[in-house]
């Protein structure tokens, strides 16, 4: 049986749903939709293929988090609740050693956008905050994209070619859409501050902006900077794009140009955005003293 443990898990996961009978077998399809669509934004490296052991705590942990950036309110839930069905079915059948999902739970909470999103007086304060050790490059980029909207995997390839400084745009197409769609190039204006986080061109303009260890390690650094400024918020690197998002739409910014400059193609998903910020104003507004009139 060991060498079933060598099974590309996304095929094992596809020939589950081929022969599956039962009515949710949509719940399970957008089950593995999702986890692809996971793999591709944060571990690219395993978007075609991953083998079971490379399925980690971690990852389910990265994952939980992915699903509840993507779905409102039970969706996140119900989708992971296939998922484990198909993990335990591998367990099963000797296929997977351990179970990764084990003690990861995918909590219900209307308001998990809300809780990954930094605001502006937060965003200040990480900036201000310094610790021994720190990586200089992770720092710069994860500041980079809080006032971009750039996912991982694009601000990691960013090279000087990308940036137009007669201009100061920075033009780029999104790893996660090139090929798929006819809006996978982003152009974003560049401001004072992000041409100072950049810097000047080097002779090679080849070289990368940011020269960054893998998303693993970034998301350790930022959790570990995140702390140490104080904020008490559960950070991932793709928080910034939300943050981003929630705080451009907060200040007025109007949907279109938002999901312009976040490379969407449609406005369905920045719509979730603008329901975080319409959760921020019902709670501006019941941070007020009661009424009595």
């Amino acid at each position: 049986m060991k060498k079933d443990r060598t099974v590309n898990f996304l095929d094992y996961f596809q020939a589950y749903i081929n022969s599956y009978t039962k009515k949710d077998i949509r719940m399970v399809q957008i089950a593995l939709s999702r986890f692809k669509d996971f793999l591709k934004e944060q571990y690219p490296m395993n978007e075609f293929s991953i083998k079971p052991e490379l399925i980690t705590k971690e990852m389910m942990e990265q994952f939980v988090a992915y699903l509840q950036s993507r779905s409102v309110g039970e969706g996140a839930k119900s989708i992971y609740q296939r998922f484990k069905k198909v993990i335990r079915y591998a367990i099963d059948h000797d296929v997977m050693l351990k179970d990764p999902c084990k003690s990861v739970t995918c909590k219900v909470d209307s308001q998990m956008l809300r809780k990954d999103v930094l605001s502006p007086e937060e965003i200040q304060k990480l900036a201000a905050c310094h610790y021994d050790n720190e990586n200089p490059n992770v720092r710069r980029a994860f500041i980079f994209c809080l006032y971009s909207g750039l996912r991982f995997c694009d601000v990691k390839d960013l090279t000087y070619k990308n940036v137009d400084y007669a201009n100061r745009l920075l033009k780029f197409e999104q790893s996660k859409t090139k090929g798929h769609s006819a809006s996978s190039g982003v152009v974003i204006p560049l401001n004072d501050g992000l041409l100072s986080i950049i810097g000047e061109a080097p002779a090679d303009k080849n070289c990368l902006i940011f020269d960054l260890p893998t998303y693993e390690s970034c998301c350790k650094s930022v959790k570990r900077w995140v702390k140490r400024a104080g904020i008490d918020k559960h950070i991932s690197w793709h928080c910034a794009r939300h943050s981003f998002a929630v705080n451009i739409l907060n200040n007025g910014a109007n949907i279109k140009t938002v999901a312009s400059l976040l490379g969407h193609s449609g406005l369905k998903h920045t719509e979730k955005y603008t329901r975080a910020v319409d959760k921020l104003k019902e709670e501006a507004i019941n941070s007020l003293p009661e009424l009595k009139f």
